[in-house]
């Protein structure tokens, strides 16, 4: 059974469009600047153990208190 490039490409690019908005949802909570840690979660899509690795590690990482947050808006 072959797999053609176009079908892996397909899966890499819905891989990055996940884990792009996964990495922003997370981060939301989790740092200042929500879009500067989602490119980099989205771009390691290209390799699936490590956008697995960054999720995980973003899942875990604390909350930012409140006070900061409402500064940011």
């Amino acid at each position: 059974m072959n797999i053609s490039a176009i079908v892996i490409d397909q899966f890499i690019v819905v891989l990055m469009l996940v884990t792009g908005v996964f990495s922003y949802y997370l981060s939301r909570h989790k740092t200042q600047t929500p879009v500067l840690v989602a490119v980099p979660g989205m771009l390691l899509a290209v390799i699936p153990p490590f956008a697995l690795l960054y999720l995980l590690v973003l899942l875990f990482k604390k909350d930012i208190d409140s006070a900061s947050m409402a500064v940011r808006g």
